[in-house]
């Protein structure tokens, strides 16, 4: 392949920060060389979010994308518009994850060889996830612009920098994912972006604001790292400070220069949202859509959840989901915290008679007051007990705040003392 005309590639020649629109041949050139390499993801309609917020939701999925990310486009599209310019050297890249993941494999469909900068605070998981791709990665830097920094003197030594998001290929290649959404629903007229460097909402506001002018595109950010909110409220590009956040993807202090200045011209409106509604989108996806999102592929429903953004009734409304790479640790602590939350778990003690009998009578009250038994613990050595006595642990899986009350009640009418944790 020869180079293409949208912006130099190496990072030792750097694409001036100025304004920076992309033609639609050019969305239209990426999505006709990304067909075949890239997976076109399914246009779900969803029922009961529908219900739930009187508009008609449908999820654009990412998360079933290659590398379980949209990342991979921008990655591929860079990788085979540059192709001939990549020496022995390969390719370097900076990411926390999901970039790491598309840079890897897409270097690696290519045949050429990926060194990935990772800060080092990156999931195990994200790493591991990157070397099973076939890049070579390297733990450094605090905070992503630290990475970066690092794989940019990595440049230096021959290898082509690709940029996560600061590049017009790069937006071009996510992009992509506007014209599949209002190719899959013409009628669109919503679309909710997740915003962390603004590389995919740039490239979707871009390819939706030429087909659809009157469509709104909604880009959200996680209260904890407002970067993109921040720099529209002081009309320039601003570096904040982030905190940590489930929505560990989009945590990137400062937006992209060419991202911020299509942003400017195509983003109708930015919205934040704190973690306790992004943990909640997460369970919902899984509970009721058998969906895995990320912390960052969950922030548009979250937007819906915590009521911050107005949604006109009976509109056509599209939640990117941008990705799925989810820690499984992660995952279990946001599952548990979040049937406590909405009292779907309770978790108590009780003293029993140490006497062959007592515990299997408990359980049969338990069983027939039809709540599931999910752990037990039985301990008769505490110092505090009396000789004869035994202290039950017990973590039920209940249908809700009702039936905890009903649990509480009966148990107390036999007899028992109950201590509520």
């Amino acid at each position: 392949m020869s180079p293409g005309d949208t912006g130099d590639f190496f990072a030792v020649k750097e694409i001036p920060k100025r304004f920076h629109m992309i033609s639609m041949e050019t969305f239209k050139q990426a999505a006709k060389l990304l067909e075949g390499n890239v997976i076109r993801t399914p246009l779900v309609y969803s029922p009961t979010l529908s219900h739930m917020f009187g508009a008609e939701i449908y999820l654009k999925l990412e998360n079933l994308q290659k590398t379980g990310s949209f990342k991979i486009r921008g990655a591929t599209y860079k990788m085979r518009m540059r192709f001939e310019e990549i020496g022995a050297g390969g390719v370097v890249a900076a990411s926390a994850g999901n970039h790491a993941q598309g840079v890897a494999l897409a270097a690696r469909e290519a045949g050429v060889s990926a060194t990935i900068v990772m800060p080092e605070w990156a999931s195990i998981s994200k790493q591991e996830a990157t070397r099973n791709y076939g890049g070579q990665v390297i733990l450094a830097g605090r905070s992503l612009k630290e990475s970066l920094e690092r794989a940019r003197e990595i440049a230096r030594e021959g290898k082509i920098f690709i940029h996560p998001y600061d590049d017009p290929d790069i937006i071009a290649g996510q992009g992509t994912i506007g014209l599949e959404i209002l190719e899959d629903l013409s009628a669109t007229d919503m679309i909710l972006v997740p915003v962390g460097g603004g590389g995919l909402i740039s490239g979707v506001a871009s390819v939706a604001k030429d087909i659809k002018p009157g469509v709104k595109i909604i880009g959200i950010q996680a209260s904890a790292c407002p970067s993109a909110y921040e720099s529209r409220k002081a009309g320039k590009v601003t570096e904040v400070k982030s905190k940590p956040s489930l929505a560990d993807g989009i945590t990137v202090k400062q937006v992209g220069e060419i991202n911020f200045g299509i942003m400017e011209k195509t983003v109708d409106q930015l919205v934040l949202v704190e973690e306790e509604p992004i943990a909640a989108a997460i369970l919902l996806l899984l509970e009721r859509k058998k969906i895995l999102a990320e912390g960052a592929g969950a922030v548009p429903l979250a937007a819906l959840l915590n009521g911050s953004l107005d949604v006109p009734r009976g509109c056509n409304v599209v939640l990117l989901i941008s990705g799925g790479n989810l820690d499984s640790p992660l995952l279990d602590r946001i599952v548990n915290q979040g049937l406590l939350k909405h009292e779907r778990i309770m978790r108590f003690r009780i003293c029993l008679e140490d006497v062959p009998g007592s515990l299997a009578k408990l359980l049969t009250r338990i069983a027939g007051l039809k709540a599931n038994v999910l752990h037990i613990f039985h301990d008769r050595h505490a110092r505090d007990l009396p000789i004869c006595v035994t202290r039950v642990e017990l973590e039920l899986e209940t249908r809700g705040g009702s039936h905890i009350t009903e649990i509480v009640r009966v148990l107390r009418e036999a007899g028992y003392e109950m201590e509520l944790i």
